[in-house]
C-alpha cells in the first residue's frame, strides 16, 4: 500500500490536513508523524489516518468547543414524535429534535439507502453505538465527513436528534445486510477517561467509569460510561422504536440469561430481531461494552 497516496485520499475525503500532525506535505515525514501520534494514544501505529485515527483526532481538536442546549440557543420547542416512512410516532422524552427543526442535525442525501415513495422498510433490529466524540454535533460532523450516517444521536444532556426518516437505511453498522435491516443510534461518549476534565469544565459533570467490561472474551481497560440521562433517553427511544417498528424487546443473551458480550452470528446474518450493541454484529467493534441491554429492557417492560 502506498501510504502517502492513502493519506492524501483520506484527507480529501475527511477534510484533515498534514498540519494537523505538524507536517506540510503528504510524504514519509507525515507517515512517521502519524505513527508517533498513534503510539501516544495506543492506536495501532500504521501511519495511516483512517476512520479510527481521524475520529480520535477530530475529538481532540474539538475539545475547546462547547455546544449549548437546544432550547437555550434557539428558543424553539422540542418535537414529540419520531418519524418512520412519513408517519409520526410519539416519544415520551422532553428533549427530542427532528432534522427539520431549527436546531436539527440532518444527514446529507447520498449517505444512506434512500427508500422514498416505497412501502415501509422492514426493520428487524436496533443497533447501539458510542461515538468517541465530545458531543452529538461533533459526531454528526464526523459522520458527514466520512460519508456515512446514523438515524439517531443522543447528546450529553440526553437530547435525542433524529437525522433522517427511519424509512431510509443509514450506513452505520458496516455491512449492507445489517444496514438495510436496522436502525441505529450514536450515544455521545469520548470513551477515554482523560476527557473527564472536559466534561466537568463544560458543566456536564463526571461520567461513570466502567472498569470491568468484557467484549469478545477480553476485558477492556477502564473507560467512561454513559450519563444517567443518556440511559433514560435511550430507553425512551427504544420504547418509541418498539411502537413504530414492532421490534421485540429482545437482546442476545449468554447461558446465564445476561446480555451477551460477544459477536453473535445470528444477528450479523439477519436471523435475530431485537436490540443489539455494535459488537454483536462485528468482531472488530467493542461498542457499546458495558451497556446491559437485557436489564434495561426488563425495566421498560416492568414499568
Amino acid at each position: 500500500m502506498d501510504k502517502n497516496f492513502y493519506n492524501e485520499a483520506s484527507a480529501k475525503k475527511l477534510g484533515w490536513e498534514p498540519s494537523w500532525f505538524g507536517e506540510r506535505y503528504f510524504d514519509d515525514k507525515l507517515v512517521r508523524a502519524i505513527k508517533k501520534w498513534q503510539k501516544k494514544r495506543s492506536i495501532p501505529a500504521d501511519g495511516l489516518c483512517g476512520p479510527t485515527t481521524f475520529r480520535r483526532l477530530w475529538t481532540e481538536r474539538q475539545e475547546p468547543h462547547v455546544v449549548g442546549e437546544y432550547c437555550k440557543n434557539t428558543g424553539s420547542s422540542y418535537s414529540k414524535s419520531i418519524v418512520y416512512n412519513g408517519v409520526y410516532y410519539p416519544i415520551n422524552w422532553d428533549k427530542f429534535v427532528l432534522w427539520s427543526d431549527d436546531a436539527g442535525l440532518q444527514t446529507t442525501s447520498g449517505k444512506y439507502y434512500d427508500y422514498s415513495a416505497r412501502p415501509a422498510r422492514p426493520i428487524r433490529y436496533f443497533v447501539n453505538h458510542w461515538d468517541v466524540c465530545l458531543n452529538s454535533t461533533s459526531c454528526h460532523n464526523v459522520l458527514e465527513k466520512r460519508g456515512i450516517s446514523v438515524h439517531f444521536l443522543i447528546d450529553n444532556d440526553g437530547t435525542i436528534y433524529q437525522t433522517m426518516d427511519m424509512q431510509h437505511a443509514a450506513w452505520h453498522a458496516g455491512s449492507e445486510r445489517t444496514n438495510r435491516a436496522s436502525v441505529g443510534v450514536e450515544i455521545t461518549n469520548a470513551y477515554y477517561p482523560k476527557y473527564q476534565n472536559w466534561y466537568k469544565k463544560n458543566g456536564f459533570g463526571e461520567r461513570p467509569i466502567i472498569e470491568d467490561a468484557w467484549v469478545h472474551g477480553e476485558m477492556l481497560d477502564p473507560f467512561t460510561g454513559f450519563y444517567p440521562q443518556q440511559i433514560e433517553a435511550l430507553k425512551a427511544l427504544w420504547e418509541a422504536i418498539h411502537v413504530a417498528t414492532e421490534i421485540p424487546y429482545e437482546t442476545p443473551t449468554n447461558q446465564f440469561g445476561k446480555t451477551s458480550t460477544k459477536y453473535e452470528q445470528e444477528v450479523a446474518y439477519g436471523k435475530f430481531s431485537g436490540y443489539v450493541n455494535h459488537y454483536h454484529v462485528s468482531k472488530r467493534k467493542i461498542d457499546c461494552a458495558g451497556l446491559d441491554i437485557k436489564t434495561l429492557l426488563d425495566e421498560i417492560t416492568e414499568e
